[in-house]
């Protein structure tokens, strides 16, 4: 079954960012997971904390750091830079789409729509929903293409589901 492949790749995300009280934001869930300090540190320079904080709700596809580490090397910390912010926000907003959308809802689009779903983020941009080789893949608006490794980390204001890549819009 699909969910469990995705469910079981990623346990070890999960129980990092389960160990937060359920009563926590989605920005709360990231934060308390080790897995995730580098998408933490971009939400705070990007200003986004508050906003992410708020009433949502949110589906946020939460890269790891070792996502972060796949993109050229000195790209984190250029982005992370005062004069980048802009830039920064775009991506991460990419990362995030309006609603509260559980992983057997993006299964049901995807199968509604002959093998894909097309989600539309924060940023305006689109996802495409695939599912290949049995798992979940977000393909961005410049063709690279993010496997879903974790799913449905509910918090107060949204759901988390980890990737394994930075999608670029």
């Amino acid at each position: 079954m699909l969910t469990k492949t995705v469910l079981r790749a990623g346990l070890a995300a999960v129980a990092l960012i389960a160990a937060v009280p359920a009563a926590a934001t989605v920005v709360d869930g990231a934060a308390g997971s080790p897995a995730h300090t580098t998408l933490v540190a971009a939400v705070k320079a990007a200003g986004l904390v508050e906003t992410l904080s708020g009433t949502g709700p949110f589906t946020v596809f939460a890269p790891t750091n070792a996502a972060f580490a796949k993109l050229p090397a000195g790209t984190v910390e250029t982005l992370l830079k005062p004069e980048n912010k802009a830039t920064l926000t775009s991506i991460l907003t990419y990362h995030v789409v309006p609603g509260k959308i559980a992983a057997a809802d993006v299964l049901a689009a995807i199968k509604a729509g002959g093998g894909k779903a097309e989600l539309t983020t924060v940023q305006g941009g689109k996802l495409t929903g695939s599912i290949v080789d049995g798992k979940v893949i977000l393909t961005d608006a410049k063709g690279g293409t993010s496997t879903v490794t974790a799913t449905d980390i509910m918090e107060s204001n949204g759901v988390i589901h980890v990737i394994d890549t930075v999608v670029m819009p």
